[in-house]
């Protein structure tokens, strides 16, 4: 099998997932990826067997792989439990973080703010580069923590909540300064008030969230 083929399918796959361009519990056939990738039916299930394990795909015997599902209770505990480690992360980055932390915060935030949210080829939902200028921000944040642990359980918390991001945009209406928001909080971890940045971060999660319940509300079927 090879190595390169299954992390191929495996990053384009996971892209697809965290982007919202596969739906909740939508069925992974091994057989048509293969062919749709050009690639073997071996690697296809070893890259789901990945996703698997990252909570993005479940797996049931006799059944195969499906999207993970969503729900109302899963987004508001993931956001409970993700601003209090965030929170930690935070508070032990802006204690520990030197000069070089803060230059790659502030590059990370300008290379956000100058990437387009939305593809240029008028597809709905986020492009690419937005969610990885996004994903590579907010772990700039953190990246001075000196708790392995919390970053490995803020990375994990994150990429759970990427899964619902297109249900918040979808209900958003152009009403929320997101930028605004990202801007506040780099200010507020530069200015080293690890209260203030810790209550943006809470604020920032909370207004993600809210959009979500709307979108769950418009669309019942979705919880």
């Amino acid at each position: 099998m090879s190595t390169s083929a299954t992390q191929t399918i495996y990053e384009r796959l996971r892209a697809d997932l965290l982007a919202g361009r596969r739906r909740p519990d939508e069925r992974l056939k091994i057989n048509e990826l293969g062919l749709a990738f050009q690639i073997s039916s071996g690697a296809v299930r070893e890259a789901l067997s990945r996703l698997t394990s990252e909570g993005l795909v479940t797996a049931e015997p006799q059944r195969g792989f499906r999207v993970a599902p969503v729900s109302l209770a899963d987004i508001r505990d993931l956001t409970m439990v993700r601003s209090q480690i965030e929170g930690i992360c935070l508070r032990r980055a802006i204690a520990c973080g030197d000069v070089a932390w803060e230059s790659a915060i502030v590059a990370s935030h300008h290379c956000l703010a100058r990437t387009e949210l939305r593809p240029s080829d008028g597809q709905p939902g986020f492009s690419d580069a937005w969610l990885a200028a996004h994903a590579d921000f907010h772990r700039k944040l953190t990246d001075a923590c000196d708790s392995p642990w919390s970053l490995k359980l803020r990375e994990m918390l994150f990429t759970q909540s990427e899964r619902y991001r297109d249900m918040a945009l979808s209900a958003d209406e152009g009403e929320r300064d997101v930028r605004r928001e990202h801007r506040e909080l780099m200010e507020a971890v530069l200015a080293r008030d690890a209260d203030s940045a810790i209550a943006r971060m809470t604020a920032h999660l909370t207004l993600t969230t809210e959009s979500i319940e709307a979108a769950f509300r418009k669309h019942p079927a979705n919880d």
